[in-house]
């Protein structure tokens, strides 16, 4: 982007510059050998000194950088006006003057520009982040409602059960509410769906089978909390509560090219029921979340085949670091 912006800048001053003809080709050739250079060297030595100038205020920063440049254009300039002018006069010291003068103006703007690009970044990421953080505080009443009415069922039919089913959950709620992170570790999220099942099992007792198939290295794959649980809460609702045999939930998950696909399949829900509220809202939710942490390579799909109902959620490969897993299982 510099290099274009200054040659951009270099073929303003060649038009210009010229006296017959559309472009001066001779000031053009030489002044662009030698603002390329300086664009070249000075974008070079403000890299070296990256680390340091991070330190530094942004009026400190900017001086700095300010600074290197013009020394490097006066560096330059001396160096070509040696060359091209061996007795240097006071046209010569005007004319480097005049470089120097625009030089500033240049990194003046271009430090702008970049600084208002930092801060559109910087407000997007917030936004980003206040949408997620409303999206997660969403779901989680909604678990808590479900979790609770299930509780409730238990407690008329098997007390201890129920009182099972409360430490549980508060287990459960504890390794969620835990993580602040927008992504946490894939076998974390595995964790939390057996657990939900463990509630529900005690529910629905025989009527609810469940089938694992999770491929081995998977357990620090990225995903966003809460997005595998609500979508095992989805199959148990639609595909296993409606059937007076019950039936199977399988979940899967498995590594293909540079995608992870998660898979959640149940019976085929009973279309004439009442469609589950809560359900639909968390499957909003997680699209959403998708979009702002992974973009279009992030799908979540449903499909149906037969009397299988199948939940597709497909996820960028991005493996978290090992310590942000720390206790969670497959």
């Amino acid at each position: 982007m510099l290099l274009v912006t200054s040659e951009l800048l270099v073929l303003v001053l060649a038009i210009v510059q010229a006296e017959s003809g559309w472009i001066d080709w001779s000031f053009f050739g030489l002044l662009s050998l030698f603002v390329q250079w300086t664009t070249l060297t000075s974008a070079a030595l403000i890299c070296v000194f990256r680390a340091k100038l991070a330190q530094l205020s942004i009026p400190m920063a900017t001086l700095c950088i300010v600074g290197i440049v013009l020394l490097d254009v006066l560096a330059f300039s001396l160096f070509a006006d040696s060359l091209l002018q061996p007795n240097q006069d006071l046209a010569a010291w005007q004319s480097i003057a005049k470089k120097m003068l625009m030089a500033l103006l240049i990194v003046l703007i271009v430090l702008r520009y970049f600084y208002l690009q930092h801060q559109w970044q910087e407000q997007r990421e917030a936004e980003i982040q206040a949408h997620l953080a409303a999206l997660q505080a969403r779901i989680q009443p909604h678990f808590l409602f479900n979790s609770m009415n299930t509780i409730a069922s238990l407690i008329a039919i098997n007390p201890e059960q129920a009182e099972e089913a409360v430490l549980d959950l508060s287990e459960l709620f504890r390794a969620s509410l835990r993580n602040t992170d927008q992504l946490v570790p894939l076998g974390r999220e595995l964790e939390l769906c057996r657990r939900y099942l463990g509630i529900e099992a005690l529910r629905l007792g025989d009527r609810l089978h469940v089938e694992w198939d999770i491929a081995p290295g998977l357990e620090h794959q990225a995903i966003p909390p809460l997005a595998l649980q609500p979508l095992v809460e989805n199959a148990i609702y639609h595909g296993i509560q409606p059937c007076a045999a019950g039936g199977t939930v399988r979940i899967e998950a498995q590594a293909r090219g540079q995608f992870v696909y998660l898979l959640v399949q149940n019976p085929k829900p009973d279309q004439s029921g009442r469609q589950h509220e809560g359900n639909r809202m968390a499957l909003g939710n997680i699209q959403s979340r998708l979009a702002a942490l992974f973009g279009e390579p992030a799908v979540l799909k449903h499909s149906q085949q037969n009397d299988t109902y199948t939940v597709t959620l497909r996820l960028p490969r991005r493996k978290l670091p090992s310590q942000s897993s720390a206790g969670s299982t497959l």
